[in-house]
Parts: C-alpha cells; structure tokens; sequence
C-alpha cells in the first residue's frame, strides 16, 4: 500500500522588473503606457529597460535627460534596425523620432544658451519635448 502524497511546496518564482532605473528595480507598468512586445530594450549605466518606458518617465520629468547617452542609445537603435529590418519597420520608425527628440533636447540643454534680452521668449527644452509628444500621440 502506497501512503498519500503530503503537502506539495508551491515555488513563488520573484517577479522580474520590467526595469532598472538608477539601480532601483521599477515593477509595475503604468496604467498608462504600452509597451508592445518586440520594443526596444536599452542597456545603459542609468537605465535599463524599453524605450517606451524610458520616454515615458523623461515626460513624466522622473529622468534627467542628461544622464542619457545618446551615442550609446544610437548605437542599441542602429542594432534594432538590423534586427527589426523585416519585421516592424513601423515601431523602427516610431523610435527613430523618439531617439531623435531625445538627441535634440540633450544638446539644447548642453549648449551654452545665447544672451538674450528677453528672457520670456526661452523655452526648456523639456517643456518642448512635452509639447512634441502630446502633438505626436494624436498621429499615433
């Protein structure tokens, strides 16, 4: 006669984040956002993780658009397009206007501003890119 199995340990496998921001694990996708599954995942010293997340917390003002190298995220993008080629040009093409953005923003902030007697007419680059965004997301 066989004895009846005893209780079976159920194993809780941790969940892994969907990101890497400043060290931190970032777990939970906001309500807000979609990523689609073949996105393009960067891996950069102050990031890692989708790009649509990574433009969703610099809209969100929660990453410093400096602490981006853009070199780098070209260099993972130029790597996308390769392997995306047959695929989805469609979302190449979308993260192609967002690394560009990205790249303008960061050398508007680098640069040294011009002097200027009216001081009102300067504009952050960051409130452009918001301005940008929100006229992108009606086309899209």
């Amino acid at each position: 006669m066989s004895t009846p199995p005893g209780p079976q340990a159920v194993l809780h496998q941790p969940e892994l984040p969907l990101a890497t921001v400043n060290g931190e694990p970032w777990l939970a996708l906001p309500q807000d956002l979609y990523i689609p599954p073949d996105a393009l995942e960067l891996v950069l010293e102050s990031f890692e993780g989708p790009l649509d997340l990574l433009w969703y917390l610099i809209r969100r003002q929660n990453f410093n658009v400096l602490d981006i190298p853009i070199a780098e995220v070209t260099g993972q993008y130029l790597r996308y397009i390769e392997m995306m080629q047959k695929m989805r040009i469609e979302l190449a093409a979308e993260y192609l206007l967002m690394v560009a953005i990205l790249a303008d923003i960061k050398s508007r902030m680098l640069l040294p501003k011009p002097a200027s007697e009216d001081l009102e007419q300067e504009t952050d680059p960051r409130a452009e890119l918001v301005r940008q965004l929100q006229e992108y997301e009606i086309f899209r």
